[in-house]
């Protein structure tokens, strides 16, 4: 017997939560792209059999403690969308759901410490970096630390690479073509800020004029992603009011932070900003997407770079975005290079945000089976266009003895330009 959500018991998110679960049709042609449901083999572990779970737990016909396991093993890759033939809007579903029960859920003190340390450290970047710095001398007394807090310290870089600063403004080289604004990143600021410097350096040679507003902060993503609304909130509005209007477009370089400011209609839906963030999310766009339409004014030349590059779809890029043609036609622009393709690429590396720290397991076993799938190419380097599935590859290329570096898209395509020499 079917029953009744009470959407307007659910606040402002409950529409967007009913439109989904009345979508599924329960055909199933979700399971064979869900990640989860290719490890576990279990029903429940599907985005069929949680959408059937946070229905019933929304009808009030099922306990929230027998939903949310499965509900957390949801990496949120969204892989599930482009297989749907009904066109369910599970992304409309599976966060706002996390929003909704957050307060409900019951947690080990472990995990909520373990989620606190992450939420206040990974989008902060001064937080950030100081607790990867703090993180190595930990690493030393793993043996020690409670079993929760092991999967952070393994994902701790054994080395940092030095802070970069960006002026606020940087012009274009040549004549003006366009003018944009860029988000810096929060992870990427630390792990790797070379991506930014790439990003602007080949913006800035092809007529973009780069603006870095200094208000801007975290996208938000990380604090959506994990049913934290009142952050998400926050940093959504922090970044309306940053990011300028007098741009061509809001640009990002790590696919989970646009595919975050893409949501700002949901995660601020039913405020006095929601009109705002439906305006804002339209202007945001992946780097790839904006340069391949204004076209490259200067064409890479190619020296020093791989002839043999394979490329990895980080899925809030490809599923969240539906970004796929862009990064692999700026990359087949360079001359010479042969893109190879991987076996099962709709299937997530397992990286998703905070994954890796809250279902480890799951996390480890995608990810050496997407850097087996890079090392089966034989290519000479790994481009992809996002900051965690670049740091997964790295970690798990190196747990298999591989040394095919990892690159983020426009670090490639900077360097054939053939100023400087490859990393």
């Amino acid at each position: 017997m079917l029953h009744q959500i009470p959407t307007e018991k659910l606040g402002p998110l409950g529409e967007p939560m009913t439109h989904a679960v009345e979508t599924c049709v329960h055909c199933g042609f979700c399971l064979a792209a869900c990640p989860t449901y290719r490890e576990l083999g279990q029903e429940m572990d599907t985005p069929r059999g949680r959408i059937v779970l946070m229905k019933e737990v929304l009808e009030g016909t099922l306990p929230l403690a027998a939903a949310q396991p499965h509900v957390d093993r949801c990496l949120g890759c969204l892989a599930c969308e482009p297989a749907c033939p009904s066109g369910v809007p599970y992304r409309d579903l599976i966060s706002p759901f996390r929003a909704f029960t957050q307060s409900k859920v019951r947690r080990s003190p472990g995990e909520r410490l373990r989620r606190l340390l992450a939420a206040q450290t990974i989008p902060f970047p001064a937080r950030f970096r100081l607790a990867a710095w703090l993180g190595r001398f930990g690493k030393v007394l793993r043996p020690w630390m409670p079993p929760l807090l092991r999967p952070m310290l393994d994902l701790v870089p054994d080395r940092l690479p030095p802070a970069q600063h960006w002026p606020e403004t940087t012009p274009a080289r040549g004549e003006r073509r366009a003018r944009v604004a860029l988000l810096a990143g929060c992870a990427q600021r630390v792990l790797d800020p070379d991506i930014n410097a790439a990003t602007i350096e080949v913006l800035t040679r092809n007529g973009v004029e780069v603006v870095m507003p200094v208000e801007q902060g975290c996208c938000g993503g990380l604090a959506w992603h994990t049913g934290d609304l009142k952050a998400a909130q926050a940093f959504a509005r922090r970044n309306l009011d940053a990011f300028p209007s007098d741009v061509d477009a809001i640009l990002t370089n790590a696919a989970g932070c646009g595919s975050a400011m893409h949501e700002y209609h949901l995660v601020l839906r039913g405020t006095q900003d929601e009109a705002r963030a439906e305006t804002f999310r339209h202007r945001v766009l992946d780097v790839s997407v904006f340069l391949q339409r204004l076209g490259l004014r200067e064409q890479p030349r190619g020296q020093g770079v791989p002839r043999k590059i394979a490329y990895h779809d980080a899925c809030h890029l490809a599923n969240a975005q539906g970004v796929r043609h862009e990064p692999r036609a700026l990359l087949r622009a360079i001359p010479g290079v042969e893109l190879c393709e991987l076996s099962d690429a709709q299937i997530c590396c397992g990286s998703a945000g905070t994954y890796n720290l809250d279902q480890p397991e799951i996390a480890a076993s995608l990810g050496e089976k997407k850097a087996r799938a890079v090392m089966a190419t034989g290519a000479a380097v790994v481009a992809s266009g996002n900051i965690g599935c670049l740091t997964q590859l790295r970690v798990h290329l190196e747990k298999l003895g591989s040394a095919i570096p990892v690159r983020h898209t426009m670090q490639i395509l900077r360097d054939a330009y053939g100023d400087r020499p490859v990393d």
